[in-house]
């Protein structure tokens, strides 16, 4: 329990939402589109959480490493299939997991303030999250082009931290992937690391949080809020 947490900040896919299906739907429509194998959401689960680009370039690998012989171009051009499709799909598969807005009222009702981190391209994320209706929670919102580096590089938990005036030992980064992880041992802050997300097939554990929890109102406790 860390009672002097003043600011969480939370991952989206596979900590508070569950949208693999809609972004398996559309890699396989894009690779499939240039002419690759088919790929299934059982793979994409493990090829997501580093971006967009990277998904696509592990989509058309077939493997959690990059084909390193995969051209640019299509690589550009798959990217571009990927987001239309993405787009198209209105994320209507896409599901909160439980408890998020029970644990996001009980933060926000004790004064913690809430903020979100996603390496998500930030284009997606304002519809997402008004579909699921979280938009109201959240004091900051940053997608994965929002600096010039991503998660697991602290840059974005560096700008929240100085927006709201508080220091690495007063913030919690709560996520379900090491990238989540690293992210917050690389900028000083506590980790919060979720079992049930996508992290490559590795148990979240391996990557050494603070907290290890099933459920994300877990959260709570670990701020010292009894829910």
């Amino acid at each position: 329990m860390m009672s002097a947490i003043k600011l969480v900040v939370f991952d989206l896919d596979g900590t508070l939402l569950d949208s693999v299906p809609d972004l398996a739907l559309a890699a396989d429509q894009a690779v499939q589109e240039l002419g690759y194998p088919a790929v299934t959401e059982e793979q994409v689960r493990d090829y997501v959480g580093n971006g967009a680009d990277i998904l696509i370039g592990r989509s058309l690998s077939q493997s959690i490493n990059v084909d390193p012989s995969l051209s640019p171009e299509l690589l550009a051009k798959a990217r571009v299939l990927f987001d239309d499709f993405y787009k198209a799909s209105g994320h209507k598969l896409s599901h909160l997991y439980p408890a998020v807005h029970q644990t996001l009222d009980t933060l926000v009702a004790n004064g913690i303030t809430v903020a979100l981190l996603t390496n998500k391209p930030s284009k997606f994320v304002p519809e997402l999250l008004e579909q699921h209706k979280l938009d109201k929670y959240f004091k900051h919102v940053l997608g994965g082009d929002a600096f010039e580096k991503r998660k697991p590089d602290p840059i974005a938990l560096h700008w929240l931290m100085e927006q709201e005036q508080v220091s690495a030992d007063q913030v919690l980064m709560v996520g379900d992937s090491k990238n989540d992880i690293l992210a917050a041992r690389n900028a000083g802050c506590h980790a919060f690391g979720l079992t049930y997300g996508y992290n490559h097939g590795e148990p979240i554990a391996n990557a050494k949080p603070d907290f290890v929890a099933d459920i994300v109102s877990d959260v709570l406790k670990a701020v010292g809020i009894d829910a």
